[in-house]
């Protein structure tokens, strides 16, 4: 919906409200509903009529109901992420990053295509080098194309190659691949790490690692999540791209929230 007309859907909201609940404050609802409907409708053209001489005050009332709306949104998500920690932070496959016994966790959900998703991966990767007490988990969710699937399934298999120890490099060079990324360039962005790319091919398009990609399909559909890149921070979702600064903000509420 375009800007305008979500505004506008807002306001009409906003100041109906306002007229319904002002026409019930001279006398309580009992009393407004015994007023007559002609004493009725004047009091909420009297209403309305301040309201459009005064539209700060709609304006008040429109930044109180999108804050309403935050916080009743932060209180879903806070559900959504309890309901699924288990999945999100202890799967038993996918790569932590950072300090294993960092204080707060953050969980990327991430494609390998994604413009934003590279984007936000020097920052990301500069977050690591800034906050010792930082858990990173990385959580494969290619969205864009058969490209993407290949990608994610590659990093994935590439975990079960030498004790993971080459996931990183290979996982940072499929970030920084200008343009699209296809097969071909994945097998050998994949040889110019050192990964054993005969071995790669045949993990990455094994039944388990397939099954992993889809249970972060599922992870990703009961939180909701529905573009890359997506972050979980403690228990509440960003999702988006933020800037570092933003992200260091929700890292240091997460550790408040912990007390």
């Amino acid at each position: 919906m375009p800007v305008f007309q979500t505004l506008r859907s807002l306001a009409a909201g906003a100041l109906g409200a306002l007229c319904a609940a002002a026409a019930l404050l001279p006398a309580g609802p009992a009393a407004a509903q015994e007023m007559p409907p002609e004493e009725r409708a004047l009091l909420r053209a009297e209403v309305r009529r301040y309201l459009l001489e005064h539209p700060e005050v709609v304006m008040e009332a429109l930044r109180t109901l999108e804050q309403r709306r935050r916080e009743q949104a932060a209180q879903a998500d806070g559900h959504l992420v309890r309901a699924n920690a288990d999945a999100l932070f202890n799967d038993g496959y996918s790569y932590v990053a950072g300090n294993p016994e960092g204080d707060v966790t953050v969980v990327e959900f991430l494609d390998y295509n994604c413009g934003y998703c590279k984007r936000a991966h020097g920052e990301v990767k500069k977050l690591l080098e800034t906050d010792p007490n930082v858990r990173l988990i990385i959580k494969e969710f290619p969205i864009l194309g058969p490209g993407s699937t290949v990608a994610a399934q590659a990093a994935l298999a590439a975990l079960e190659q030498d004790g993971g120890s080459r996931y990183l490099a290979f996982s940072d060079a499929l970030m920084r691949h200008r343009g699209a990324l296809d097969e071909e360039a994945v097998w050998r962005i994949a040889e110019e790490v050192g990964l054993d790319v005969r071995r790669l091919r045949d993990d990455a398009a094994s039944r388990r690692v397939r099954e992993r990609v889809r249970a972060n399909h599922d992870l990703a559909r009961a939180l909701r999540i529905e573009g890359t890149p997506t972050f979980v921070v403690g228990d509440q979702l960003v999702r988006g791209y933020v800037p570092l600064e933003q992200l260091r903000q929700r890292i240091e509420k997460a550790r408040a929230d912990k007390g």
